[in-house]
């Protein structure tokens, strides 16, 4: 009898033993698994792209009284014009990111089709014809923004550059025409949104005010040298981006 008990007990402690080492099995096998955290989105790196909007355009030329008079502006006189059209162009530039901040330089160069005339009539119709172009437009500039995850704001400011051509034709009387063009400099300042779309690609959208120094534009005519003092006085544009941004070490957040 005594050995049937020792037999039962040692028997009961097995299965025992058994069950608990299954379930001990069994918890470590369903044991739920760390949740996964999508890695944050790196603005870190080297990036290229192109960008296309409008602008918008305000062209100032003044008479400054040296050499010939012209019509009827005298010295000190003017006109003032403002005119629309597409920029599109391409961007360049460095990212550096520190947690949510975002440091960084960007070049662009852009193509616009600004331009205007404006026609005097003080001596007749068609007397003097003025005409303006704004054609070229670069930028370099410093940003600085905040990320949201795959969002980024951003500010920016630094130097803008024009590229500005004024000309007239006298139509009434004497006839002549002449024109010049000059590279205006100036300053610049933004903002802007972008978002990355993948590991590479970012979109955005972004606005931009300059305005720039004023040139001398030697008028040459069958009358002498027209001289005004003359520049884009203001140039904003809004324009959309896509870049696509070179790897760079992925940012995990745990």
């Amino acid at each position: 009898m005594r050995n049937k008990l020792i037999a039962a007990f040692a028997c009961t402690t097995a299965l025992v033993s058994t069950g608990v080492a299954s379930a001990a099995d069994l918890g470590a096998r369903y044991a739920k698994a760390p949740a996964y955290v999508e890695p944050l989105f790196n603005w870190t790196g080297f990036y290229v792209g192109g960008h296309i909007g409008g602008a918008w355009t305000n062209q100032q030329f003044i008479n400054n009284g040296i050499g010939a008079p012209f019509g009827d502006l005298v010295p000190g006189e003017g006109y003032r014009q403002r005119s629309a059209g597409i920029i599109g162009g391409a961007q360049i530039g460095y990212n550096w990111q520190a947690n949510n901040y975002v440091f960084g330089m960007e070049g662009t160069i852009s193509g616009l089709d600004n331009k205007g005339s404006f026609t005097n009539t003080a001596f007749g119709a068609g007397d003097d014809v003025f005409s303006w172009r704004t054609n070229v437009l670069a930028t370099v500039v410093g940003r600085a923004g905040f990320a949201v995850q795959n969002n980024l704001f951003y500010v920016k400011g630094g130097y803008a550059g024009a590229n500005n051509r004024l000309s007239v034709s006298d139509t009434v009387g004497v006839s002549g025409s002449g024109g010049q063009t000059h590279w205006a400099n100036g300053w610049t300042v933004g903002a802007g949104w972008e978002y990355g779309v993948t590991r590479n690609w970012i979109v955005g959208l972004e606005y931009n005010y300059a305005a720039f120094g004023s040139q001398t534009y030697q008028l040459g005519g069958t009358s002498g040298n027209y001289t005004f003092d003359a520049k884009p006085r203001d140039i904003q544009w809004a324009v959309v981006r896509a870049s696509y941004k070179f790897d760079a070490p992925v940012i995990a957040r745990y």
